[in-house]
């Protein structure tokens, strides 16, 4: 559907600057949004990939299972049909620690992961379970401490104060999580109900 509106988009630009006479701004346009999102990409790429070392030593240092440690009751609570010991868990948990980084491209490989294994606990293979649908609306809500994608975009068009999102980030990513989970919860119970 998506594709459908960036089409019709597309097609109508075309169609308004032929019939103004002005094609030359959809050339100008097109060259100018390469040219912008080749330069984003470069800037994103220099900050993910020092946040993903960063990432990386706090890995190697034992920051992440240390902040597993912290997760795992709250995993336990949010997941009480994934058994403690299956790797799903593992892949939960290490998925929400890099969302909390603000490490969204870390996280992605791991959420993939989560879901293939929670796949594996699911029962109807054709409808997601109510593990998967969890995790798919924590991910997508999860708490940020730190907003490295944003920040990276904002010093790109030289901010001058690019981590001033910090704490409304913070506290608008805290709202969502805990508007997610209610929701969650809610149809959980609900889903529940309709199978007894």
């Amino acid at each position: 559907m998506v594709n459908l509106i960036w089409l019709f988009l597309i097609v109508v630009g075309f169609i308004v600057a032929a019939i103004q006479g002005r094609i030359e701004l959809v050339t100008e346009a097109v060259f100018d949004g390469a040219k912008t999102g080749v330069a984003v990409c470069f800037g994103l790429i220099s900050i993910l990939v020092f946040w993903l070392g960063i990432m990386r030593i706090a890995e190697d240092a034992g920051l992440l299972s240390k902040l597993a440690v912290l997760l795992r009751p709250l995993v336990r609570f949010l997941f009480p049909s994934v058994p403690a010991n299956h790797p799903a868990i593992g892949y939960i948990m290490s998925n929400m620690s890099a969302n909390i980084l603000g490490l969204g491209n870390a996280a992605t490989p791991m959420g993939i992961r989560a879901m293939q294994e929670l796949q594996k606990l699911n029962s109807d293979k054709d409808i997601a379970s109510p593990a998967m649908c969890t995790l798919l609306a924590l991910n997508t809500s999860s708490i940020t401490l730190i907003p490295t994608t944003l920040i990276a975009i904002r010093m790109n068009y030289h901010s001058l104060n690019p981590a001033e999102i910090v704490g409304t980030t913070l506290i608008a990513t805290i709202i969502s999580t805990a508007a997610a989970i209610f929701v969650d919860k809610w149809y959980r119970s609900k889903y529940e109900k309709n199978l007894r």
